[in-house]
């Protein structure tokens, strides 16, 4: 753990999800410090995805509070975050470089400025001679990446990526643990959700491994 003077970019108080009879969030608290990388460490099932929907407003709390950059959860703090699901969703027939600007604009960013975004980016992934191909033709580790490039286009104050490895090859996962490194080193926020000890250990400051205890509730 690392000591910390400024506020913190998420405060989770005593937070509480239950779809029925399942709980899924059982008195969650935590802070994620800024220029961090806070790891959600668990096995699948446990709770994570639901915590990560509720920072980012899709679902929300039965109990609790939230809060990012000193607001509650609401629509406006999500212009400040980046939110790379486990389940990808692009646009099978669009090309890529269209694909990645139309993500950016949807987030408020100008054609051409998205443009270059996405251009440097595809580089810095080896992607650049993708950029005219259709989603649809792409492997399921090349159209990762595109996902993970379109959370990138509105320069995010706060990441949070959900299982970000999944698919990867040793090679490519390689790469995008040096994206993220590179990316906390430029002032960003990282939350990072897996079920793998070792990506914690190489990447993460501060760490919530209490999702083994999460669903102890009875059903």
């Amino acid at each position: 753990m690392q000591n910390h003077t400024s506020s913190p970019v998420i405060v989770v108080k005593n937070v509480k999800k239950q779809f029925g009879d399942y709980l899924a969030n059982n008195d969650i608290s935590l802070e994620v410090q800024p220029g961090t990388i806070f790891g959600l460490l668990g096995p699948n099932g446990a709770g994570k995805t639901t915590l990560i929907r509720m920072i980012n407003n899709i679902y929300m709390p039965d109990g609790g509070s939230i809060t990012i950059f000193g607001q509650p959860v609401s629509d406006d703090t999500q212009n400040q975050v980046a939110y790379l699901p486990e389940e990808r969703g692009l646009y099978k027939k669009q090309k890529v470089i269209d694909q990645l600007i139309y993500f950016a604009q949807l987030k408020g960013v100008d054609k051409a400025t998205a443009k270059k975004r996405a251009e440097h980016w595809l580089i810095r992934f080896d992607a650049a001679s993708w950029s005219q191909k259709k989603i649809q033709d792409l492997s399921k580790g090349m159209a990762q990446k595109v996902q993970f490039i379109s959370t990138l286009l509105h320069d995010p104050k706060l990441l949070i990526l959900d299982e970000p490895f999944s698919g990867f090859d040793p090679i490519n996962a390689e790469l995008l643990k040096e994206v993220i490194l590179e990316l906390k080193a430029a002032g960003k926020t990282i939350i990072l959700s897996t079920h793998v000890m070792h990506q914690v250990e190489q990447l993460c400051d501060d760490i919530c491994p209490c999702f083994y205890r999460l669903n102890l509730a009875t059903h």
